[in-house]
């Protein structure tokens, strides 16, 4: 055999393995990304049936993810803290109708009475008590007395103001109510009521801020438990709903911002072989104090998870976003929260929280 043909078949073979080695690296990063996986052993004991349960915030003082060997589960993330739901009856965005008793009234008798809606249309209902041992408003309770009630509706949500035909509905209903505990309500003029619910409308609908960026993958797409534990290290714990992730906040219980992404790859036999290509990031505005410092987070965020995850953030439209846009974004947020402020609907306040629902 000759140098020549010698060397055609060494150049044959070399051009055969770089063929082989870049089909390898396009297969594997057309391989959705999925959590890390690490052996998991036992300790030390007698019983050896005792296992050390994974965590997933990285904290086992060398920065390496945590992963499971096979036959192992995950154990739940921690879920995220629920904020108080209890409506608060407030001047400001409630109609309020006094009920006045002729003598004390139980809290067991108030809750009997209550109607079994507490809706008018679309807008909350509730009934407070003013109890006589503390002498403050409050949702009514069992083995408590009351010496007045009151009975209120909310002026508008993002469901819109509240109407003519719901105002009469809310009358109704707390007329009802009144009778069955021998109260005596005295409503507010109609018209006014009315008139203020449009106002505060038109306010709301001008102040209203939802933001949201897209998280897309550059090359490899991800696998739910890959974005779960890269949302994981940064604080983000499971949401109420399926392929929802919530970052709490620092100050108050109400998640700051939201992740999300598509709930059927969450909720697939195997979600590990689910492809996800996106995730959005989302912050409502008017939920969120401003001194959580929800916006400067979320870009913190935003940024972080594309780097740990090779992403790319965008717009809805799959717009790269420049940081100057953000820059943008983040003093036009500053005059919004000075408005909220100055109507004493500051974000993430109880009223806010309320109207902007």
């Amino acid at each position: 055999m000759s140098t020549l043909q010698l060397s055609l078949i060494v150049i044959g073979l070399l051009i055969l393995a770089a063929v082989m080695a870049y089909n390898a690296w396009v297969t594997r990063q057309s391989t959705s990304r999925k959590a890390a996986q690490r052996e998991i052993t036992a300790p030390a004991s007698a019983d050896n049936s005792q296992r050390i349960e994974p965590v997933l915030d990285g904290s086992d003082g060398e920065g390496v993810a945590p992963t499971l060997e096979a036959g192992d589960t995950v154990p739940p993330l921690p879920t995220a803290p629920q904020a108080d739901k209890r409506l608060r009856l407030d001047p400001l965005i409630d109609v309020i109708a006094p009920l006045a008793l002729d003598a004390v009234v139980s809290g067991d008798a108030v809750l009997a009475a209550l109607p079994r809606s507490r809706r008018v249309g679309t807008k909350p209902f509730a009934v407070e008590g003013l109890n006589t041992a503390t002498d403050e408003w409050e949702v009514p309770r069992a083995g408590q007395r009351y010496q007045a009630l009151q009975a209120g509706v909310q002026l508008a949500n993002r469901a819109g103001a509240l109407n003519d035909i719901e105002f009469s509905e809310y009358v109704v209903k707390t007329q009802a109510f009144a009778d069955v505990l021998g109260a005596t309500p005295e409503f507010p003029d109609m018209r006014e009521e009315v008139a203020r619910a449009r106002e505060l409308d038109q306010f709301a609908s001008t102040h209203d801020a939802q933001l949201g960026f897209m998280l897309r993958a550059r090359r490899a797409a991800w696998s739910p438990g890959y974005v779960t534990q890269s949302a994981a290290r940064l604080g983000f714990v499971p949401g109420a709903l399926p392929g929802r992730m919530v970052l709490p906040g620092e100050v108050d219980s109400a998640p700051i911002l939201s992740l999300q992404f598509d709930t059927q790859a969450a909720l697939a036999e195997d979600p590990e072989q689910s492809a996800l290509r996106e995730v959005s990031l989302s912050l409502d505005v008017a939920h969120v104090a401003r001194s959580e410092r929800p916006y400067q987070r979320m870009r913190e965020a935003a940024a972080e998870l594309a780097t740990a995850m090779d992403g790319v953030v965008t717009d809805d439209n799959g717009q790269p976003l420049a940081q100057e846009l953000m820059d943008r974004i983040g003093a036009d947020l500053e005059g919004l929260y000075d408005a909220l402020d100055a109507h004493d609907l500051s974000a993430g306040s109880p009223q806010a929280r309320r109207l902007f629902s």
